[in-house]
């Protein structure tokens, strides 16, 4: 692909992914939550422009902080998002105040890594960038997931008085 349709797609998944995480929302821990971050990952590394040719070493230790820098935001980003269970089992999320201080640090980082690769001389593509969104969004909703646990695990079932036995709760669907 090229750069432009690399760009394109990263603005778009950012703000798609960032508008609907700051609804309330409730949380499918039974879907792919890993589907989308592994295509995005898929795309970026078929590329062959990810490491410029002329700056191999400098370029791998930009792509790795590039990448480092999107696992801590995935990782800031989820722990900074609020996990709860409403009444009838349903966990739900939405990120807080502090989720939008971890993307601007994390987008200031990013922007700091790319104007020293400008001061460098290294050709950075977007490649690496799309490489490290598929992080932040992989880490976070692994996160997320494994802090639902808890929570979907007393949603899902239950023990009836007297009973020893756990059974599943049934839930009438309307």
């Amino acid at each position: 692909m090229s750069g432009l349709v690399n760009a394109l797609v990263i603005v778009a998944v950012v703000v798609l992914v960032v508008v609907r995480q700051f609804r309330a929302r409730p949380l499918d821990t039974d879907r792919r939550w890993w589907a989308v971050p592994v295509i995005l990952a898929f795309l970026a590394l078929r590329e062959p422009g990810i490491l410029d040719a002329h700056h191999r070493t400098a370029s791998a230790l930009l792509l790795s902080a590039e990448v480092l820098i999107g696992l801590a935001t995935g990782a800031g980003w989820a722990w900074t998002t609020r996990v709860w269970r409403e009444s009838d089992g349903v966990v739900w999320t939405k990120s807080s105040k502090a989720s939008v201080i971890v993307w601007v640090v994390g987008i200031g980082l990013r922007v700091g890594l790319f104007g020293l690769g400008v001061l460098i001389g290294v050709h950075q593509d977007s490649s690496a960038l799309m490489l490290a969104l598929a992080g932040t969004l992989l880490l976070r909703a692994g996160i997320l997931a494994w802090r639902a646990q808890p929570l979907t695990a007393r949603a899902t079932e239950a023990t009836a008085y007297g009973d020893t036995e756990v059974r599943p709760v049934w839930k009438e669907h309307v």
